[in-house]
C-alpha cells in the first residue's frame, strides 16, 4: 500500500473503536500490529507539511488577498538548503544632519536657549538685587519710625507736665493773629502693617492743642463772609458767627468770634514704594498745611531734637536737616 493509500492514524483509531463496540475479538498478533502501525504513523507524520497545507487551504478559501488557489505565494521550505545570499551594494553612510535641522526639541545646549538662559539669569539677579534693596529700605523706614515714636512719646509726656508757653504767633488776616498760646495736651501714637505684610511701622502720629484766653472779634462784608468761614473750617479753628441780611435775605455782613484754640498735628507716614517718609503737618509753623519728604537715614537724634525745638517755637535747623 502506498503512502497515499495507507489509512491515516485517525481512520485506524476509529476502526479500532468500531471493532470494540461490535465486540470483535482479535488475536494478540493483531493488537501488536495495530500498535506498531500507530507508532509508525506517528513517527512519519510531517507536522510542517500539515501546517503548510492548512495555510494554503485557508488562503485559498478566505476572501482576503488572492482567491485562486493556484496563485497562492509559494512557501519557503525550512528544510531546503538556503540559497547563497546576493550581496547588496554597500550602503554609503549619510553624514549626520545638524542638530538644528532635526524636528525634535532643541537640546539644552542650543545657542537660542543659551541666550534665554543668560537673560533669565540677569533678570533673576536684578530681581534679587531690587528685592534686597527694597527690603533694606523698608527696614530702614521701620527703624526710623520706631525711633521717632519713642522720641515723640517721651517728648509729649514731658510737655504734658510742663505745659510751656509757645512763643509763636499765628497770623489770621490783616492785623488779626493768634498769640500767647500755651501747651494744653499732646498725644503720640503709631500704626503697623498687618502681620502678612510684614508688621512694619507705617505711621506715627503726633498731635497737641494750644490755647489762649483771648478771643478774636472779626467782621466781614459781602462775598468775603463765605470765603472767611471756609478758611476757618480749613484751619480747624473753633468759631461762632452772626449774619446780617438785607430785605432780600442777602447776607450783607457777618461778625465772627474766634477762640484762640489751635489744634496742631504731624503725621509721619511711610511711603514704602518711594522709600521715603512723608511728614504731613497742620498748623505746625503757621496756620494751614505743609508736606515734607525725608529719607529714613536723616531721621537721627539731631533732626528729632530740632523738631522738638520747632514745636516749642525755638530756633532750629529742622528744614535744613530734613533736606539732607
Amino acid at each position: 500500500m502506498s503512502n497515499s493509500e495507507k489509512p491515516g492514524p485517525l481512520s485506524v483509531i476509529l476502526e479500532a473503536i468500531r471493532a470494540k463496540r461490535e465486540r470483535k475479538t482479535g488475536t494478540g498478533q493483531d493488537i501488536a500490529d495495530l500498535e506498531a502501525s500507530l507508532i509508525a504513523d506517528i513517527e512519519a507524520f510531517d507536522l510542517d507539511a500539515a501546517e503548510r497545507r492548512a495555510r494554503r487551504e485557508y488562503l485559498a478559501n478566505s476572501g482576503a488577498g488572492m482567491t485562486d488557489p493556484t496563485l497562492v505565494f509559494p512557501e519557503i521550505a525550512p528544510t531546503r538548503p538556503a540559497a547563497k545570499p546576493v550581496q547588496a551594494p554597500p550602503i554609503q553612510a549619510k553624514a549626520p544632519e545638524p542638530e538644528a535641522k532635526k524636528e525634535s526639541a532643541p537640546e539644552l545646549g542650543s545657542s537660542f536657549l543659551d541666550q534665554l538662559r543668560q537673560r533669565a539669569e540677569v533678570r533673576q539677579r536684578e530681581i534679587h538685587s531690587a528685592l534686597a534693596e527694597r527690603t533694606s529700605i523698608n527696614e530702614a523706614i521701620d527703624q526710623a519710625l520706631k525711633h521717632l515714636f519713642f522720641y515723640l512719646h517721651e517728648l509729649v509726656q514731658q510737655l504734658n507736665i510742663i505745659k510751656p508757653d509757645i512763643p509763636r504767633d499765628y497770623p489770621l488776616i490783616e492785623q488779626f493773629e493768634l498769640k500767647q498760646l500755651v501747651w494744653q495736651e499732646g498725644f503720640a501714637d503709631y500704626r503697623t502693617q498687618s502681620q502678612s505684610a510684614g508688621a512694619l511701622v507705617e505711621l506715627v502720629t503726633f498731635s497737641y492743642h494750644l490755647n489762649a484766653s483771648n478771643t478774636l472779634h472779626i467782621e466781614r462784608d459781602g462775598p468775603s463772609v463765605e470765603r472767611f468761614r471756609a478758611m476757618l473750617f480749613d484751619f480747624g479753628l473753633p468759631f461762632t458767627y452772626k449774619e446780617f441780611k438785607n430785605e432780600r435775605s442777602y447776607v450783607e455782613r457777618a461778625e465772627f468770634e474766634i477762640r484762640s484754640d489751635v489744634s496742631v498735628s504731624a503725621r509721619w507716614r511711610a511711603d514704602f514704594s518711594k522709600g521715603v517718609i512723608v511728614l504731613e503737618t497742620r498748623n505746625l509753623e503757621r496756620l494751614g498745611s505743609a508736606v515734607y519728604s525725608l529719607r529714613p537715614q536723616v531721621v537721627d537724634q539731631a533732626l528729632l531734637d530740632d523738631f522738638g525745638r520747632l514745636i516749642l517755637g525755638q530756633p532750629n535747623r529742622f528744614r535744613e536737616l530734613a533736606k539732607r
